[in-house]
């Protein structure tokens, strides 16, 4: 019994070693990368939230939501192209919804904030927070659902 409880003890202990131990985290830089005071004066105070305190706007409450013309969706930060209304869909959750991003601007990550990873969505250029991607997209194109802060937005429509 005492050699099961040492092997259990001595499981543990190297179970906590991990990367628990590691906390020196590299951070990405990104090409446009401002002071909080900066983002602060260019941004809103709901786009600064989301975008740089990756907050989350109220649902229902984006007026791109009804946007249906042709058109890009741009960072709200940095005005790089994200998202193209052709790859929009109305989720029914209040947010907007893309099933693809524009190639190579939109940057993965992981997000625990709520207890549990979930795949978070952020401007490569800026690293500003849009929101989060999830596998109940429609099934037709790439099963993605980019549920995106309208407030990280803005939209320019085509000419």
């Amino acid at each position: 019994m005492k050699k099961l409880a040492g092997i259990c003890i001595l499981v543990l202990m190297i179970s906590c070693v991990g990367t628990a131990q590691n906390s020196s985290k590299e951070t990405k830089t990104y090409k446009v990368e401002k002071t909080n005071a900066e983002w602060k004066e260019q941004l809103s105070p709901i786009a600064y939230n989301v975008l740089r305190e990756a907050g989350t706007e109220k649902p229902f409450s984006s007026p791109l939501n009804d946007i249906k013309k042709a058109g890009t969706f741009v960072c709200a930060a940095c005005k790089t192209p994200l998202y193209k209304t052709e790859h929009k869909f109305d989720s029914g959750t209040g947010w907007p919804s893309f099933d693809r991003a524009v190639k190579g601007n939109v940057e993965l990550d992981v997000d625990y904030k709520i207890g549990y990873a979930r795949t978070e969505l952020k401007c490569n250029t800026c690293g500003g927070h849009l929101g989060h991607s999830f596998d109940d997209g429609p099934s037709e194109t790439t099963g993605k659902r980019h549920c995106i802060n309208g407030a990280a937005l803005e939209f320019i429509a085509a000419k």
